[in-house]
């Protein structure tokens, strides 16, 4: 061998698309997205002979008699995010200061609430509620790059008031895009 990785070129079948493995996927994950089943997969995937063993990066061919999930449109109040590698519905509520309920309701999709896939686009609550802010402050949708110092600047107040307002920040480093915080009002 000349110590180069070994080319697999995938050719699905008619009725079958070829998928890339991501991190985290699992056979029974991937026929789930798709709304297949793993024997499905297995048929078209000879080359697997253990069933457990699949990696980042192989190339399959899933049943593709099904049409894709139209694309999300997540409800006012909520912001559409995608999921990450080793993401739970757990973290991902943490970082937007909701609740696993609040997200669950937001997607009734998910049927099993550990069980969420990277890639998977959700609708998450934004947390305070739009116009639940309290008299004297409104409310910010945190954008790319922002941080509570520069906020608090942007709105001529401190960290220290913003955090009083949101006490859902546990983590004054720790603030998303998309993330809705009050901020007193000038």
């Amino acid at each position: 061998m000349s110590g180069q990785p070994i080319a697999f070129s995938s050719i699905c079948p008619a009725g079958s698309t070829p998928y890339t493995v991501q991190p985290g996927d699992t056979l029974f994950f991937i026929a789930q997205r798709f709304g297949t089943t793993v024997n499905a997969i297995l048929a078209l995937n000879p080359q697997i002979t253990n069933p457990s063993l699949i990696f980042p990066g192989q190339v399959l061919c899933v049943p593709s008699a099904a049409p894709p999930p139209p694309p999300i449109t997540c409800p006012p109040g909520t912001t559409p995010y995608t999921v990450q590698p080793g993401d739970t519905l757990f973290f991902i509520a943490q970082r937007f200061g909701t609740t696993v309920s609040a997200i669950l309701a937001a997607n009734p999709q998910i049927t099993n609430p550990s069980l969420i896939f990277p890639g998977q686009v959700l609708c998450v609550p934004s947390a305070p509620p739009p116009g639940i802010c309290p008299p004297g402050s409104t409310a910010y949708t945190v954008q790319p790059g922002d941080t509570l110092f520069f906020i608090a600047q942007r709105f001529g107040t401190t960290v220290t008031a913003i955090l009083a307002l949101n006490p859902q920040i546990t983590n004054p480093d720790l603030i998303f895009p998309g993330q809705v915080i009050c901020v007193p009002s000038r």
